[in-house]
């Protein structure tokens, strides 16, 4: 009786662990604690090494989880300190000289968020996501690279194009921004940069025209603002070489809900068949520039070496708790 008694005393379970603090014992805890010396917890990490262990944090666990524990960690995650360390740790740089952002945790979101917007866009999945506007001739198909009479793609892993006949072909998507996760408020006050990119060439033997057009549009489908470059008019007997045509939106007016991206076009010579122009790995981006080249690399070295900053200064602050706690028993 007496040692179950005096277990009870030292909060030791039946297994023999060690019991924790039930919450309605943790003041009385932390009261005997602070009589024999000072409480420590998370919350006495120095600042930047809290700094370093919340940009570890998933971005979006910072905002709906870490940002509700304390009046401490709401500032944190408020201060723009802690979404520029985490854009250097992970990488998203901006180009040039002046890397000032107005806002770090927009640029940062915006960075993780950005991808290609166009589904399908090297005819991977056949017709897939495409709508088919007009359908001419000897009407669309898919063929591999490099193609008759053709040259292979600048990147390899591109495996296929579409590719017009005589008569006009032209197909479109429509990206509707709120479904891929870009809210009215963000593109109307921090209108982020749109790019948009298509790759073209036409075959050796065949002259060919290449259309493209760009819409932004409004929730009425409204046009805002509109890229619709001349008509590229390649000559039979061409080098038969991948070309790419590339625009970015910016500073657009408000109001953007939508992406309208079309392409296609003809052969020129009325061949039967599939001599037309041929196109693939479309993209639309939403988002700004950042730096290239071995940004992602450098930023893994700064990372293991905060890591193991912080968790050696970790290890001391727990061996502290922990003395301080048994001495509290």
């Amino acid at each position: 009786r007496r040692r179950r008694r005096r277990r009870k005393r030292l909060g030791i379970s039946q297994a023999g662990r060690l019991a924790l603090p039930s919450a309605a014992r943790a003041p009385a805890l932390q009261a005997s604690v602070k009589e024999g010396g000072t409480m420590v917890h998370i919350g006495d990490l120095p600042e930047d090494i809290l700094l370093d262990l919340l940009s570890l944090v998933p971005g979006r666990d910072l905002v709906l989880n870490c940002r509700l524990v304390c009046s401490q960690w709401r500032e944190l995650v408020d201060a723009a300190a802690l979404w520029k360390r985490k854009s250097q740790r992970e990488g998203y740089l901006p180009p040039g000289q002046d890397r000032s952002v107005p806002d770090w945790r927009t640029f940062y979101f915006l960075c993780i968020m950005k991808r290609n917007l166009i589904k399908n866009p090297f005819a991977e999945a056949e017709w897939k996501h495409w709508t088919l506007d007009s359908n001419g001739g000897d009407k669309w198909t898919i063929e591999n690279l490099p193609g008759a009479h053709g040259k292979e793609f600048p990147h390899p892993h591109i495996r296929k194009y579409f590719v017009t006949s005589y008569g006009l072909c032209m197909k479109h998507q429509l990206i509707t921004l709120k479904d891929e996760g870009y809210w009215d408020e963000l593109m109307d006050q921090t209108k982020p940069d749109i790019v948009v990119k298509d790759w073209y060439a036409a075959r050796n033997d065949c002259g060919c025209r290449y259309k493209l057009d760009v819409r932004l549009l409004s929730a009425d489908y409204v046009v805002l603002e509109q890229f619709n470059p001349p008509d590229v008019v390649i000559e039979q007997w061409n080098d038969a070489e991948w070309h790419e045509v590339s625009h970015t939106f910016h500073n657009y007016p408000s109001g953007v809900r939508y992406i309208y991206f079309r392409h296609g076009g003809q052969d020129t010579q009325f061949w039967a068949g599939w001599y037309g122009i041929r196109v693939t790995n479309s993209s639309v981006t939403v988002g700004p520039e950042v730096a290239s080249g071995g940004g992602g690399e450098a930023a893994a070295g700064r990372t293991r070496n905060k890591l193991q900053h912080i968790k050696r200064q970790i290890s001391s602050l727990a061996k502290k708790v922990l003395l301080q706690h048994l001495q509290c028993l």
